[in-house]
């Protein structure tokens, strides 16, 4: 039976298995498609060639490390390494986790914000603002979608919806620049609407505990009370009043400087406007809470 004959040191062997493992955790973390294909292959050959000692390469340019050695590592410091190779890989996989959810945040966030300003200006029935910052979302969303739907950050990698997901909004938003350009505006405010509750299901299904998925639950409950206001609906408001407090409630829990505190100040005097009978002050006073919560959706949705 014939042996590979090993042509690796002790130090070779060692830094092979720090690049395997720089590999492997780039390959997991940062990149997707085919770079992440030929990372983990480029990997799998690092660490073989680590733990048999034997690199083909060496072979064919007929070079060794192996012989070169004037003396080799001892086992304790050998032992040392390996511990130092997996306190190391398991550092930098905490921090690309971290990294890539936080750079993926900034992505959507600055995709999402153009978003907001679409949906914003079309509900104000402002064609100019609603096509430039329509124009704005087009390009915003492909870079985004074309970058993540082939690669997953660590923090959607579970995520089997996300890439219908993106489809689908990709859909909606393509199919209104007609709309957006030269139809009924407040039409295409209502056909964006409905990305809303896609991209909050996303956040939502990643565990992402951030106030925009509280501002959003909260908007939804808010636009029951607007609506009652606006009919003069005194007793109808009071009726949803327990359910928008509570969402409120969520919101305050993770924020409570002085822009959320205004949104409460805004629908406590609702509250207490409707209790007292003072019907035709509602309108007025729903619009007040609605541009409260405008400001700071605008700022920090």
């Amino acid at each position: 039976m014939q042996y590979i004959t090993k042509n690796e040191n002790d130090g070779d062997r060692l830094v092979r298995l720090l690049v395997a493992e720089m590999l492997f955790i780039g390959g997991y973390f940062w990149v997707g498609g085919m770079w992440q294909i030929l990372l983990f292959v480029l990997g799998a050959v690092a660490l073989m060639t680590a733990l048999t000692g034997y690199c083909p390469l060496y072979t064919v340019l007929k070079k060794q490390t192996r012989a070169a050695d004037s003396k080799t590592f001892s086992r304790r410091v050998v032992i040392g390494l390996l511990i130092g190779l997996i306190v190391l890989g398991g550092t930098l996989s905490y921090y690309s986790a971290f990294f890539t959810k936080k750079f993926f945040l900034d992505e959507y966030n600055h995709m999402n914000n153009y978003y907001k300003q679409t949906l914003f200006y079309t509900g104000q029935d402002k064609r100019e603002e609603s096509i430039a910052n329509y124009n704005n979302l087009i390009a915003a969303y492909t870079a985004f979608s074309a970058k993540y739907q082939t690669y997953r950050p660590y923090a959607i990698k579970a995520d089997a919806q996300f890439s219908s997901d993106l489809a689908e909004v990709s859909g909606i938003i393509t199919a209104l620049r007609e709309q957006v350009y030269s139809g009924d505006l407040k039409q295409a405010h209502t056909a964006f609407e409905s990305v809303r509750p896609i991209f909050q299901d996303i956040l939502k299904r990643n565990n992402f505990s951030l106030l925009a998925v509280s501002l959003v639950d909260f908007h939804d409950s808010m636009e029951k009370i607007i609506a009652a206001a606006d009919a003069r609906d005194a007793s109808g408001l009071l009726a949803v009043y327990p359910e928008v407090d509570e969402k409120l409630k969520t919101v305050e829990e993770i924020a409570n400087d002085f822009e959320i505190q205004a949104i409460r100040t805004k629908l406590e005097d609702i509250a207490t406007l409707a209790r007292d009978g003072q019907a035709d002050l509602l309108s007025a006073k729903a619009a007040e809470l609605k541009s409260a919560f405008v400001k700071v959706y605008l700022s920090r949705g």
